[in-house]
């Protein structure tokens, strides 16, 4: 795991009912056990906690630790620069607290003034993972004084050594880290505690996914985003539409190739029209469509595409020669069901409902939810790439992970969804993200803005309804 899961978790756990009040002191619990199990009871030990959430935890350890042992918390900083509710809440609870001697030190100056001589243990709670670049005063002067007692007292770090990675960094024997080890840490031991994370993280999709796939990365026109959704027929022109609409709201430009005769019925100021002669998609179009995904950087491939074999064709011939992330949708499906070859080395995402499922598969998914994921996993590894199996529960796996999405209703079973879903995983694969990211974040939005609105509407509404919503989806994600 790595340190960016961390914060997925915490958001995915808050959204689960899981408070971060809850988590930090199960974490500062888990801290205080290994000491106390390390090196016993009836110590004089001293916390030293910076104004973050690790400091928080520092506060939770003061506490835990006081119970049977002599503690002193250093508070680093000014109190009221503590920044979280839950650490205040924390640092509020030690302050009423006669047994446990607080002192402020907010000046560098005091610092390198203090003797520690007295204490067993010190307990680094000054600077958590977020932090860049070497440590500023007055915290780089505690870590200072920190490391003069190495080798002297016992020395514990929450999480990691403040100041890691630079080279100003506390000097510890061993750090508590949460839940599991991360990936990026190195060159210190490490004690791994529990906080109370539920399975469920390991593969539920959340906000925290999703604030984490939609970041903006420009200021300027494009710099968002360019999708190319290709789709339509002499039958269908709404999905290819709904898909560009949906996708409208994540990327700077979405352009939309479809048939010319039904460009004819779509008016939409917001979309990009690319209109081609003809009813249908043929092998001729494939030149022309290439230039134009050459200028953006992801495809929607398949809305309303029809399943005629000059389209089919089209749609094989096109996936051979793209070298663009794309989402392959609907009746595209089915076109490469017939032909795997095409997607070799490509970065795509499929989006079979269970049915389509089986077409492409020779299997149908049942079965209880790791069954199907057992599934889902095993051929997306066979296919080289990501599957979103849309359901009561979608599921979407790169064939290493998976994970799942809970959020949508019944309401949801109206025709276009779908097309929906299909344009906002080709606009977070714009934005840069990774298939596996895009295809869950896309299922989560899909999902939550069909909540919002079947909370409005009731269970009767239209995919156009649900595509209308996705801006407040987004809103609520970066307000969570």
């Amino acid at each position: 795991m790595r340190i960016q899961d961390v914060y997925i978790w915490d958001i995915n756990a808050k959204w689960l009912g899981i408070s971060p009040v809850q988590l930090m002191e199960n974490a500062g619990a888990g801290v205080a056990r290994v000491i106390e199990e390390r090196f016993g009871k009836g110590l004089k030990i001293a916390v030293f906690s910076g104004t973050g959430n690790n400091g928080g935890d520092g506060f939770v350890v003061a506490r835990h630790l006081s119970f049977e042992n002599d503690v002193t918390l250093f508070l680093v900083g000014d109190e009221t620069k503590i920044r979280s509710e839950e650490a205040r809440h924390n640092w509020e609870i030690l302050k009423k607290l006669d047994f446990v001697k607080i002192r402020t030190l907010k000046d560098s100056s005091y610092i390198k003034s203090l003797d520690l001589s007295e204490f067993d243990v010190i307990v680094d709670a000054l600077l958590g993972a977020g932090t860049k670049g070497e440590p500023r005063e007055p915290i780089r002067s505690a870590i200072e004084k920190i490391n003069e007692y190495a080798g002297k007292a016992k020395i514990v770090s929450i999480d990691l050594p403040s100041g890691y990675p630079s080279n100003v960094r506390v000097k510890a024997d061993f750090a508590v880290t949460f839940q599991w080890d991360k990936e990026e840490y190195e060159g210190f031991e490490r004690v791994v505690a529990k906080i109370g994370y539920p399975r469920e993280l390991y593969h539920l999709v959340g906000p925290g996914d999703a604030k984490f796939a939609l970041r903006k990365k420009g200021e300027h026109k494009g710099q968002n985003g360019k999708l190319l959704v290709i789709g339509g027929s002499e039958d269908y022109f709404g999905a290819p539409y709904l898909a560009a609409k949906a996708a409208s709201y994540l990327v700077d430009l979405v352009y939309l190739v479809i048939p010319e005769y039904s460009a004819r019925r779509i008016n939409d100021p917001n979309l990009i029209l690319r209109p081609f002669e003809g009813r249908n998609f043929t092998k001729e179009e494939v030149e022309d469509v290439l230039a134009i995904a050459d200028g953006v950087d992801a495809v929607v491939i398949g809305p309303g595409i029809g399943l005629r074999a000059e389209t089919k064709d089209f749609v094989v011939e096109f996936l051979r020669w793209c070298e663009k992330p794309v989402v392959i949708d609907a009746d595209a499906l089915k076109a490469v069901a017939e032909d795997f070859d095409v997607l070799k080395g490509k970065n795509f995402v499929l989006t079979p409902h269970a049915g389509e499922f089986r077409i492409l598969f020779g299997e149908k998914p049942e079965g209880s939810l790791e069954e199907k994921a057992k599934l889902v996993v095993e051929k997306a590894k066979a296919v080289g790439g990501t599957i979103l199996l849309k359901g009561a529960y979608d599921i979407i796996s790169d064939g290493e992970v998976w994970k799942y999405n809970k959020t949508g209703n019944r309401g949801m079973t109206t025709g276009g969804t779908g097309d929906v879903l299909a344009g906002l995983v080709g606009a977070l694969l714009a934005l840069g993200n990774s298939p596996l990211r895009a295809a869950s974040v896309g299922a989560f939005l899909n999902g939550l803005a069909g909540d919002m609105v079947k909370e409005e509407m009731g269970e009767n509404f239209t995919a156009f309804d649900v595509a209308r919503k996705v801006p407040y989806a987004v809103k609520w994600v970066l307000e969570f």
